[in-house]
């Protein structure tokens, strides 16, 4: 059972279920979390990414990429696309699963949060302002500093001076955070179409009281954006690291 495969599909599912369930924490009604704030959700997702990544690596996948756009950059990199077809599946399966697992968590809160907005932010991003190709490009940036700053992480010129690399996933949860904070104010920073295509497909079919619609018509920008980021970032990654 320990495949590539599985690996990512476990750590993405990891990564959901912490992830968006910090945001249902903040969110949700009755939820003792409640209004606790952006930065409880930005160090929530930061720690969703480190959980993630020490699951995937325990259940089979050593490039813990638990991102589409992750996969996508480091193919670049590296000329080798033929792990797009096994991980994108396992990481699109897994977020569905997690988002599902978080609904179940907080089942008896759906009903008593009248907001649809907000039981759909707690599967998937949304702009704080409606403008698609601002939108655009505030997940196109978030994302070339996503995989650019994880290439420098583990560059030879870091890792080489000293730094152990089983370091490597607490210094990749901090960047989650960075980015949260310091760039996810504008689209709620998805960095990862597996991260909002799947819970938002969760949100679509589950059963959960008083939701509102999916936002498809939002829905291409955190898949999009991302992606574009990604051959971005593995141009930049492959000409100056």
């Amino acid at each position: 059972m320990h495949t590539p495969f599985t690996g990512e599909l476990l750590g993405t599912l990891v990564l959901i279920l912490l992830g968006d369930g910090v945001v249902a924490g903040v969110l949700l009604n009755h939820s003792k979390a409640q209004n606790s704030g952006w930065i409880v959700i930005t160090a929530g997702w930061a720690f969703a990414v480190m959980a993630g990544v020490f699951t995937s690596a325990a259940t089979g996948s050593p490039d813990a990429h638990l991102n589409p756009a992750v996969t996508l950059g480091f193919a670049i990199v590296s000329g080798d696309y033929s792990k797009l077809a096994v991980y994108i599946p396992a990481q699109l399966i897994g977020a569905f699963l997690g988002a599902t697992l978080v609904w179940l968590q907080y089942l008896p809160h759906w009903s008593k949060t009248p907001d649809q907005g907000l039981k759909l932010a707690i599967f998937c991003t949304g702009p704080a302002i409606r403008n698609a190709p601002a939108n655009l490009i505030s997940e196109i940036i978030g994302t070339v500093v996503l995989l650019f700053v994880i290439a420098a992480i583990f560059s030879k010129p870091v890792m080489g001076a000293g730094i152990p690399s089983t370091l490597g996933p607490y210094m990749v949860g901090i960047l989650v955070w960075a980015i949260g904070l310091s760039l996810g104010g504008t689209t709620g920073y998805a960095i990862n179409p597996a991260r909002d295509l799947g819970p938002r497909i969760a949100h679509a079919v589950l059963p959960v009281a008083g939701k509102g619609g999916s936002d498809w018509g939002y829905s291409w920008i955190p898949v999009v954006g991302p992606l574009a980021g990604a051959v971005v970032a593995g141009l930049l990654i492959k000409a100056f690291i």
